[in-house]
């Protein structure tokens, strides 16, 4: 690990500062992703601005009648919060099923958003890696890539996007807010995360030099229920290969409003959009649930040996999908 300096910073203005005068420079929260990177020598930081103590580990309710998350606030306060768990169960239950407790009671909810892919390559600094050092090429193309991506990947990068919190926030339209040395500013999901295209390095859309300070999420009713559910190889500590974050309303056996979004198949969390499409103002019921599936796999592009996420994906979007008009019909 290459030698570094550690500087704690008192407030956030002070924090951006800091950065902005060094671009060798990161921000610390809680470590869980940056410090393994730092060993593998994929992060080669001179110096680390800790920003732990600043005053961004609340959770407030908005005067709308959403929720504002602070940057530092650790999954495992979030996921425990009484207002997260009534209003947007989906939230606690993908904290949840991430990493462990131990991991979950450090881990920031800023940092979770900006977490590297686990890809093999990446972090292999002996290897290629096109979003590692652009331009070297994506060996993961022909090599091993099973839990890689199945949509919105290109023949740059194929690695997927490893957060479970992310992915319920992207269901409900969630908004990052951010400080520079411009000032305050803000991005909503949907536009947060870049697509790959040939630039697989360029991850979000984060101004040079910001610091996350926050998430807010609208008022939500249909967020009330909502369902997360994640797939992988061991039932302990372990990534997705496929997870859904759904939330439904149905009314006199029509889906009125439908949320969904699609985990570890993209380079990014993936809002189902065209599924949403499928399901609002459909009749409820297995074979509404399964066209709107296929309606947002049909551009899925699978690899040679990751094709099975196609099939284990429609069929756990019909589950999940069938699991919340069965409690809704209780």
């Amino acid at each position: 690990m290459r030698e570094f300096g550690y500087q704690r910073a008192s407030d956030v203005a002070g924090a951006v500062a800091l950065l902005g005068a060094d671009p060798d420079t990161r921000f610390l929260g809680g470590g869980t992703n940056l410090v393994d990177l730092m060993k593998s020598g994929v992060e080669r930081p001179a110096r680390l601005i800790d920003i732990r103590e600043l005053p961004l580990d609340e959770i407030e309710s908005t005067p709308e009648g959403g929720l504002r998350i602070g940057a530092t606030v650790t999954n495992g306060d979030l996921a425990a919060h009484p207002e997260v768990r009534r209003r947007y169960p989906v939230l606690a239950q993908a904290v949840l099923a991430g990493a462990s407790g131990q991991l979950r009671n450090m881990a920031t909810v800023g940092g979770n958003l900006l977490q590297r892919t686990r890809c093999g390559y990446f972090t292999d600094v002996t290897k290629p890696c096109n979003k590692r050092v652009p331009g070297s090429g994506c060996p993961a193309v022909e090599g091993e890539h099973h839990n890689h991506a199945i949509l919105g990947a290109s023949g740059h990068c194929v690695a997927v996007h490893p957060s479970d919190m992310a992915v319920a926030l992207t269901a409900f339209d969630a908004v990052v807010h951010y400080e520079t040395a411009d000032g305050p500013g803000k991005l909503p999901f949907r536009e947060f995360y870049l697509p790959v295209a040939d630039t697989p390095h360029r991850e979000t859309a984060l101004p040079p030099g910001a610091l996350i300070t926050g998430v807010a999420l609208p008022p939500t009713p249909v967020a009330a229920r909502s369902r997360y559910r994640k797939v992988r190889e061991r039932a302990s500590y372990a990534f997705a290969i496929g997870s859904v974050a759904a939330a439904l309303d149905i009314r006199d056996g029509v889906v009125r409003e439908a949320r969904l979004a699609l985990g570890a198949v993209a380079s990014r969390p993936w809002r189902a959009v065209a599924a949403e499409r499928v399901l609002t103002g459909a009749p409820s019921g297995p074979e509404t649930y399964a066209a709107a599936a296929d309606a947002e796999l049909t551009g899925a592009r699978p690899l040679p040996h990751n094709g099975y996420k196609v099939t284990l994906m429609r069929n756990l979007m019909v589950a999940v999908l069938t699991e919340l008009a069965e409690e809704a019909a209780r």
